[in-house]
């Protein structure tokens, strides 16, 4: 079978290493490649895939482009308006979001403090997902801080239909006085590495708990300043891989996903600056 994963730029993509190795470990002679599919192509490229074709990851800017381009949702897409999986099968085109299942593990699996508070930078796809994994682990209210307020809308909408829903405000991202004066339990960053300045890392010093989604390089100015004070770090690597299980589990049907050898893996590969 076939597999992989589709996004722009995707070269730096570490699923291909976490998704072999699971299939390694499965014993499944399938394979999993990056695909770069731009903004606009989807559909084309869905409309292109043979009965080979078992599974595909999506990253940006896909997640919210395939929504209308599938049979059916999980709940987590449904309510997200996102989707990083695409499950193939004669019934049709199943989209998941295992993002926000994956951004629980990750954070539980790092620290088991209250996350009563959240700063969180960026207002995308993956920032919406967070905002839903805090949500379901007790956040009651979260700053969303972003460089454009027009493209948080929806954000805040997605984020406002959860059972659980926590008072999300809307900040720019520029305005460090709002960020150091706003208390927070943990800061989840899900902006490229060229946003995290120094005064950024200055403003955000004391948020105990620092998650940042991107590991392309590693580590990030946020994650090496939360480690040098000794403060918790939940990895990049963390959420990729433990939405990659779920990823594997559904497009496997398998439940015994070797994860440690996947992680091991996904560590090995990580890129370094």
């Amino acid at each position: 079978m076939r597999c992989a994963v589709l996004g722009d730029p995707i070269e730096h993509s570490l699923s291909p290493v976490l998704h072999r190795a699971a299939y390694a470990g499965l014993g499944l002679d399938w394979t999993y490649d990056a695909v770069r599919v731009r903004s606009g192509g989807l559909a084309a490229f869905l409309d292109g895939l043979d009965q080979t074709w078992r599974g595909l990851s999506l990253t940006m800017p896909l997640k919210r482009e395939v929504m209308p381009l599938l049979t059916s949702r999980d709940a987590w897409a449904e309510l997200s308006g996102a989707a990083n999986t695409v499950l193939l099968d004669a019934r049709g085109r199943h989209g998941l979001n295992t993002d926000v299942p994956g951004a629980i593990a990750a954070i539980r699996g790092a620290s088991d403090a209250p996350v009563d508070r959240a700063l969180v930078l960026g207002g995308g796809a993956t920032a919406a997902s967070t905002l839903l994994a805090l949500a379901e682990l007790g956040c009651a209210a979260a700053t969303l801080l972003v460089r454009d307020r027009d493209r948080a809308r929806e954000t805040v909408e997605i984020v406002s239909r959860s059972r659980h829903h926590p008072v999300v405000r809307v900040e720019r991202l520029d305005d460090l006085a709002t960020i150091s004066g706003t208390p927070a339990d943990i800061l989840v960053s899900t902006v490229p590495v060229a946003v995290q300045t120094p005064a950024l890392l200055e403003a955000t010093v004391a948020v105990p708990v620092v998650f940042d989604v991107v590991y392309d390089p590693w580590p990030t100015p946020l994650v090496a300043a939360a480690r040098a004070d000794g403060r918790t770090v939940v990895t990049g690597l963390d959420l990729l891989l433990w939405q990659a299980v779920d990823q594997v589990r559904a497009m496997t049907g398998r439940f015994d996903v070797p994860v440690d050898t996947m992680r091991e893996a996904g560590s090995r590969a990580l890129p370094t600056p």
